[in-house]
C-alpha cells in the first residue's frame, strides 16, 4: 500500500522539528569548544539522563530484543540487564568523580591521571581508537538496522523513484551489487540523506540541539513501541490468549518457558533447549560482563556519552541525578514494550530463520496502515538521536584529544568548533563506508564487546587505586585487542594441525568461552605490568586526588603526602547505595513483568520491594550529601 498525504506529512513534520531544533541552539553552541561539547556544564539532570536513555534506544534496539525473546525468551535479555549492576556503578561510585574532574572528554583522563609520553600516548590513541574506529563500527551496525527498516517500510514506494533508481543503478555499476535491489536503495537512503542530515543539525546545535532533539525523540519513538506492542499482542488474541498459545507451544515442543525471567537451570551447563538461556552465558552476563567488559553506553566506571553528559551537568548533584534516571528509565521502564511484541511474533511466526525480521513483519502486517508513516518517523527518532549522539561524542575526541592535543594547540576557540563541525561530516561519510561492508548486526556487536573483554577492571580500580598507571591501561587494551585477533583465528588453526576446537557449541556458548579467556588473558597481563612498571609520579597522583578526591582506602600513601586535604571515606555509603539502586530497579523491571504478565501477587510484592529499596537510597543519598566536605553544588 502506497504512503498517503499524511504518512508524509508526519515524516517532513518530524525531520522539520529536528532541524529545526539545530537552527534555534546554533548561536548557544557556536561560541566555544566547552559550549559545543558539554552545553557550557549547564544542563539539568532530567535533560541530560533522558538524552543518555534516547541515545541508548537505537533503531536496531526493538529488532535486537524481538530477536532475542523469540530465540531465548524473556530470560535472553540478561545480555543486557546485566549491565545495570555497572550503571548503577557508575551512579553512586563515579558520576561525582567526573564531574569533579572539569574534563571535557573521559579520554582526557589519561593525562590527568597519567604522565609522560605514554599517558600522551594513551590520550592520542584512545581518542582514534573510539573515536574513529569504535564509533564508526557502532554507527554502522545501527545504520545497517535502519537499513532494512528502510527497505522493509518502503520497499514498494522505492520502486517508483525514478531519481532514486538512476542513483543505484550508477552506483552498482562501479560499487557492485551492494546499492542494487531493494536493500541497496534503502542503504543510499541512509548514507545520502538521513545520516548527512543528522550529521549537519548536530554540526549546528551542538550538544545542546542533541539533548533537546533527544528529549523530543524519545517521547516520539517510545510511543512508537508502545503502540507497536498493543497491536502486536492483540494480533494473538490479547494478553491472555497469547500466555496460553505460548504455554501450548512450550508444550508441544518440550521446551523450555519464553516467560521465564531467569534460565532453565536444570538443562545443563550448555543447554540448547528452545526459549532458553546457555547458562554459561548466562553466567558470563551476569558475573562477568558488567564489571570486565567496555561497551558503549555501560562502560566500567563510566564513559564515553555517559561521562559526556555528566560533564555537561551543572553540578555534581544533578551529573549523579542524571545517570540514575537514564538507569531507571533504560532499565526499568523501557524494555516491556519490546519484549511483548518479541513474544507476540513467536506466536504469529513460528519457524522464522532471521528472528529479528519478526518486528518489521508485525509493523507491516498488523499495525493500522494509518500509522505507518508516524511509525517510520519513530525509528527515525531512534536512528538520529543515537546516530546524533555518536557523532557529537566522536567529534569530541578527534577534535579535543587529537587535533587540538596533537596537531594545532595555538587555534581560536572559533577554530576549533568549525573543525569540529568539518570532522563531524567528515564521520558521516566515514559510516556510510562502514554501514555498507558491515555483514550483520550482530557482527559489529560482537566486535565491539570481544575488543572490550578484560578491560573493565582497570578503568574501575583507576579512580580507587593509586598504583594504577598508563601501561596498565595500555597493556589491556593491547592484550584484549590481541587475544580477540588470536581467537577469531583459532578455528583455522585447529583445522590445519587436524585437533579438535575447543571453542565449539553455538553462538551464545563460544560467545561465552572467548570472554572467559579474553578476560583472564587480559587482567593477568595487566596486573603483572602494573607491579613491572614504575608507578607514576606523585605530583601528578597529588595532583589528581586533590582534584578529585576519591575514598581514601586505595589512596593512603598519596593522602600522606597531601595532608591538608579532608580525607573522603564515602565508599561503603556508596557501595551500599549500589546494592540498594540495583535491587530497585531490578524489582521494577521483575515486578512491572509479573504484574503484565498477569502475576498479581509476585508483582506487587516485587514493586514494593522496588519501592523500600528507593527510600531507603534516598536517605543514604541525602546523609551522603550532608556530610560531604564540599557543597552538592559545587562546580
Amino acid at each position: 500500500m502506497a504512503f498517503t498525504l499524511l504518512d508524509w506529512s508526519a515524516i517532513l513534520g518530524y525531520l522539520a522539528i529536528t532541524l529545526l531544533l539545530g537552527l534555534y541552539f546554533r548561536r548557544r553552541s557556536g561560541n566555544t569548544t566547552e559550549d559545543y561539547f558539554v552545553s557550557g556544564r549547564n544542563v539539568s539532570w532530567w535533560l541530560a539522563g533522558t538524552s543518555m536513555v534516547a541515545t541508548t534506544f537505537a533503531a536496531d534496539t526493538p529488532l535486537l530484543v524481538a530477536g532475542l525473546v523469540y530465540t531465548q525468551g524473556i530470560a535472553g535479555n540478561w545480555l543486557w540487564w546485566a549491565f545495570l549492576l555497572s550503571g548503577m556503578m557508575t551512579v553512586f561510585l563515579f558520576a561525582r568523580l567526573w564531574r569533579r574532574s572539569g574534563l571535557m572528554t573521559d579520554v582526557q583522563f589519561a593525562e590527568m591521571r597519567y604522565a609522560g609520553k605514554p599517558a600522551a600516548f594513551l590520550r592520542g590513541f584512545r581518542a582514534v581508537y573510539l573515536g574513529l574506529m569504535m564509533n564508526c563500527l557502532i554507527l554502522g551496525w545501527v545504520t545497517k538496522a535502519m537499513i532494512g527498516i528502510v527497505g522493509t517500510t518502503l520497499g514498494p514506494e522505492m520502486q517508483g523513484w525514478r531519481l532514486l533508481t538512476g542513483i543505484s543503478n550508477a552506483l552498482s555499476s562501479v560499487f557492485g551489487p551492494v546499492f542494487s535491489g531493494t536493500d541497496g536503495r534503502a542503504l543510499i537512503i541512509c548514507i545520502f540523506f538521513l545520516i548527512p542530515f543528522t550529521g549537519i543539525y548536530v554540526s549546528l546545535g551542538g550538544l545542546w540541539g542533541v539533548l533537546w532533539t533527544d528529549l523530543f525523540q524519545f517521547i516520539l519513538k517510545m510511543a512508537i513501541v508502545i503502540g507497536v506492542a498493543y497491536c502486536a499482542v492483540a494480533a494473538t488474541g490479547g494478553m491472555g490468549a497469547m500466555i496460553s498459545k505460548l504455554g501450548a507451544l512450550q508444550a508441544a515442543n518440550g521446551a523450555s518457558d519464553p516467560l521465564a525471567f531467569l534460565p532453565d537451570f536444570s538443562r545443563g551447563i550448555a543447554s540448547e533447549a528452545l526459549w532458553t538461556l546457555p547458562v554459561i552465558t548466562f553466567v558470563v552476563y551476569l558475573g562477568l560482563q558488567w564489571w570486565a567488559f567496555w561497551y558503549p553506553g555501560a562502560e566500567p566506571g563510566g564513559g564515553g556519552y555517559v561521562a559526556q553528559r555528566i560533564f555537561s551537568a551543572r553540578d555534581e548533584r544533578q551529573g549523579l541525578f542524571s545517570v540514575l534516571w537514564f538507569n531507571i528509565a533504560h532499565y526499568a521502564l523501557r524494555p516491556w514494550p519490546w519484549i511483548f511484541t518479541g513474544l507476540a511474533a513467536i506466536v504469529l511466526y513460528p519457524g522464522l530463520k532471521n528472528p529479528e525480521s519478526s518486528y518489521m513483519m508485525i509493523v507491516n502486517e498488523h499495525v493500522p496502515h494509518a500509522f505507518r508513516g508516524i511509525i517510520l518517523a519513530g525509528f527515525l527518532a531512534a536512528f538520529m538521536s543515537t546516530i546524533a549522539t555518536q557523532l557529537n561524542w566522536g567529534t569530541s575526541y578527534l577534535v579535543e584529544d587529537f587535533y587540538r592535543r596533537f596537531m594545532k594547540r595555538d587555534g581560536s576557540e572559533r577554530h576549533y568548533v568549525h573543525v569540529s563541525q568539518v570532522v563531524t561530516l567528515l564521520l558521516v561519510a566515514a559510516t556510510g563506508y562502514v554501514s555498507a561492508h558491515l555483514v550483520s548486526i550482530r557482527s559489529g556487536w560482537q566486535v565491539v564487546l570481544q575488543l572490550g573483554a578484560g578491560t573493565g577492571s582497570v578503568y574501575l580500580l583507576r579512580w580507587y587505586w593509586w598504583r594504577i598507571n598508563a601501561w596498565s591501561e595500555i597493556s589491556a587494551m593491547t592484550t584484549a585487542l590481541a587475544v580477540t585477533v588470536a581467537l577469531n583465528w583459532q578455528g583455522m588453526w585447529m583445522s590445519l594441525l587436524n585437533r579438535p576446537d575447543f571453542f565449539t557449541g553455538s553462538g551464545t556458548v563460544i560467545f561465552a568461552k572467548t570472554a572467559l579467556t579474553t578476560t583472564l588473558a587480559t587482567s593477568l597481563v595487566w596486573i603483572l605490568v602494573t607491579f613491572a612498571t614504575a608507578p607514576e609520579p606523585n605530583g601528578i597522583l597529588i595532583a589528581f586526588y586533590r582534584k578529585v578526591r576519591p575514598d581514601v582506602t586505595g589512596w593512603g600513601p598519596i593522602a600522606a603526602l597531601a595532608p591538608e586535604i579532608v580525607r573522603t571515606h564515602d565508599l561503603g555509603r556508596n557501595l551500599w547505595c549500589w546494592i540498594l539502586g540495583t535491587v530497585m530497579v531490578y524489582a521494577a523491571l521483575f515486578g512491572v513483568g509479573k504484574l503484565l504478565l498477569r502475576h498479581y501477587g509476585l508483582g506487587v510484592v516485587l514493586v514494593i520491594v522496588s519501592a523500600l529499596a528507593a527510600w531507603q537510597m534516598t536517605r543514604e543519598l541525602a546523609r551522603t550529601w550532608v556530610s560531604s566536605d564540599i557543597p552538592s553544588g559545587s562546580k
